[in-house]
């Protein structure tokens, strides 16, 4: 499992968490597209403990999350950040975002 998360600054902070692998790609289906850049995910690799500690001290603040790929729903999921039935499948891959 290789996570990487990147936290923007702006009127409230905005957490990208992203599979490493899927850095760099462009997600299409019919509807829907979703281009994983380098410049908004691309960010710091750290393990899951590390991530969910970081997760769970931003859900307490005015913060949005962007969730992209297997891994990182999956530890969104364990941060109680992420409800199952919001994850959207773009090229099969999930994605999630949430305003908390």
């Amino acid at each position: 499992m290789s996570v990487l998360i990147k936290i923007h600054q702006a009127y409230r902070e905005i957490i990208a968490v992203c599979d490493s692998e899927l850095v760099g790609k462009k997600l299409e289906n019919d509807k829907m597209q979703l281009e994983v850049s380098k410049e908004f995910y691309g960010g710091e690799e750290m393990s899951e403990n590390r991530i969910l500690k970081l997760l769970k001290e931003k859900v307490q603040e005015d913060a949005s999350f962007n969730f992209v790929g297997n891994d990182s729903i999956e530890i969104g999921i364990k941060a109680g950040i992420i409800d199952k039935e919001r994850i959207i499948k773009i090229k099969n891959v999930p994605h999630a975002m949430a305003l908390l």
